[in-house]
């Protein structure tokens, strides 16, 4: 799932949105902090290929988008909106395809702006970024292409505490960024950081009212944090493979940005800093069994503002959770399996 894939409903009970074979699965806390509900399939019947996304709201609608195939050679997007974790989603609907019609382009990544539109970027065949955007009152604006070069598949999108939407790519030459300047507007693209990047390391948070920062580990392994204004920061050399998870909870206090990612020994790290003061330094703290190579971390907040951890693997189906312990300091719970 390209996006964050465990999320608070808002009931407070948690989700999580897991890719299985041809479809997306859902799993919901049955009560916040108590057992979890079996696997059930996302949006009906559809078949999809792989490479779903998600994202949610301030309302905390979660809204996930996917390739179909439609006829052969062919595919096109779909969309769904799952309003509450017990409640079944929405079906899958069509959205179209950035080209009209063609093949699947490239992942896409959703963001859902302050009015609750939800916004796709995926790429196109030209090689750039491509947008559709959900109108306010019901269906959808038409698809506008927002320009780029050479962009790798992987898309972070993000939306800042403002409520505007923001995406981050790598093209040609380094790091691309689009921003909402003004609600309901098409994002622009502002200037871009000429950086080496590692494909499928992109992830970006809002960290401050004025500001969201991405993350993404550089040709030399070094795991990397950028502002749009100023210049990139080597945070920690990376765990492993793969993007970083991230969310921001106050520990002790302060204001703190914790990052998680399954390491190369197949354990999950954790390190965490105060928010944007990266020169405070970080560093890796390895939790929980080894995982199989294909897991994948995921961060959130429970209904309590407290830190909760989930690892998935697609090829084992199984998933972990891990909580925060009532304790000073990032002290977790041992995982447990649901």
């Amino acid at each position: 799932m390209n996006g964050d894939w465990l999320l608070r409903g808002r009931d407070g009970r948690l989700t999580v949105y897991l890719p299985s074979d041809d479809a997306v699965l859902c799993r919901a806390e049955l009560a916040p902090g108590g057992p979890w509900e079996p696997p059930r399939r996302i949006g009906g019947e559809q078949r999809l290929h792989a490479g779903a996304a998600v994202g949610q709201g301030s309302d905390r609608y979660a809204h996930l988008v996917a390739w179909r195939p439609t006829v052969p050679g062919e595919s096109g997007l779909v969309h769904s909106t799952h309003f509450r974790p017990r409640l079944a989603a929405l079906d899958w609907n069509p959205v179209g395809h950035p080209d009209k019609k063609g093949e699947r382009t490239g992942t896409p990544a959703v963001a859902v702006d302050a009015q609750g539109r939800a916004h796709v970027f995926v790429r196109n065949k030209r090689g750039g970024v491509s947008l559709l955007t959900q109108k306010e009152k019901g269906g959808w604006a038409p698809w506008a292409d927002l320009g780029g070069e050479d962009v790798q598949d992987q898309l972070a999108a993000v939306t800042g505490e403002s409520g505007r939407v923001e995406l981050y790519a790598a093209g040609r030459g380094g790091i691309l960024h689009w921003r909402q300047e003004e609600p309901g507007k098409r994002p622009s693209s502002t200037e871009g950081v000429d950086v080496s990047v590692r494909p499928g390391t992109l992830s970006a948070l809002a960290t401050s009212a004025g500001h969201t920062t991405l993350y993404y580990t550089d040709d030399s392994g070094e795991l990397c944090a950028w502002r749009p204004g100023g210049k990139p920061v080597t945070l920690l050399t990376s765990a492993g493979p793969g993007p970083v998870s991230a969310v921001r909870c106050v520990i002790e206090g302060h204001d703190c940005t914790v990052l998680a990612q399954r390491s190369a020994s197949g354990r999950v790290a954790f390190a965490a800093y105060p928010t944007e003061q990266e020169s405070a330094g970080a560093w890796w703290t390895e939790s929980g069994p080894r995982l199989p190579a294909d897991a994948r971390v995921s961060l959130t907040l429970d209904e309590n503002d407290q830190l909760v951890a989930a690892s998935a693997a697609p090829s084992t189906g199984t998933l972990l959770i891990s909580r925060r312990k009532d304790e000073p300091g990032l002290a977790l719970t041992a995982w447990r399996e649901v």
